[in-house]
């Protein structure tokens, strides 16, 4: 008889499943998954940048479709400015609707009280609070499409209406004023004139400013974009450089 031989089966071993694992601290995949960006500047480049976007979060956390800038995330940047000595000047860029009076008071309060050179760009929007994060900087630009707008302040929800709560509203708008008129060339009284118009805006009382409205009304020191702000930025390090090395 003759020997048949079966021919050899494949066994195939089941196939494993191949789990994803999550993306490393510091990588490429995490920068993406954070910031939208492949990869960060290093921490040693001499201009930080800080985005103001979306609303500005402050003691009350805002649903996720919101996009968001929170203040708990800035502020401990702002302090590492000030104690990193790499790095010597800071730009902020701000696009945003607003928010939280407090957080952006406190936001405004720790850009101004840096002691190194800030520079403010305001591209798309800074309206509401974002206009006093962006007088907070020792120098001011906005695009020329850019707009801001200047209103009375706001609350949502349940309001008490007795006498202490606007007495407390008043003392916060006060505030803003005060902040406001400090630390750009407006004066108190035309502040308080665009933040209270009515003949602007049809459902609310205040002012929107576009680009050259913004400078020529004296909120805003120059008009300008990305390129401007960094030279402008580079210039004032290099004068804080001559005044230090003159001491």
């Amino acid at each position: 008889m003759e020997n048949f031989t079966l021919p050899e089966t494949e066994t195939k071993s089941p196939e494993k499943k191949k789990y994803e694992s999550p993306p490393q601290e510091g990588s490429p995949e995490q920068s993406i998954e954070k910031f939208g960006v492949p990869s960060l500047p290093k921490q040693d480049n001499k201009i930080f940048t800080l985005t103001i976007i979306g609303q500005i979060e402050g003691h009350m956390v805002l649903p996720p479709q919101n996009k968001t800038t929170k203040y708990e995330h800035v502020i401990p940047q702002l302090v590492a400015v000030e104690q990193n000595p790499n790095i010597e000047g800071a730009l902020i860029i701000l696009n945003t609707v607003g928010g939280d009076v407090e957080a952006g008071l406190a936001i405004a309060e720790m850009i101004n009280t840096l002691s190194k050179p800030t520079v403010s760009l305001v591209l798309g929007g800074g309206h509401s609070i974002g206009v006093v994060i962006s007088c907070g900087c020792s120098y001011s630009l906005i695009a020329e499409t850019a707009t801001m707008t200047v209103h009375p302040i706001r609350l949502t929800g349940l309001i008490v209406g007795v006498s202490q709560v606007f007495e407390y509203l008043d003392k916060m708008q006060e505030r803003i004023i005060d902040f406001v008129a400090n630390h750009s060339r407006i004066s108190r009284e035309k502040f308080k004139e665009l933040m209270f118009n009515t003949g602007q805006l049809g459902r609310d009382i205040g002012t929107v400013l576009v680009g050259h409205e913004a400078v020529d009304i004296g909120l805003i020191d120059e008009v300008g974009g990305l390129s401007r702000a960094v030279v402008k930025l580079d210039q004032m390090i290099k004068e804080r450089k001559k005044e230090v090395n003159e001491d």
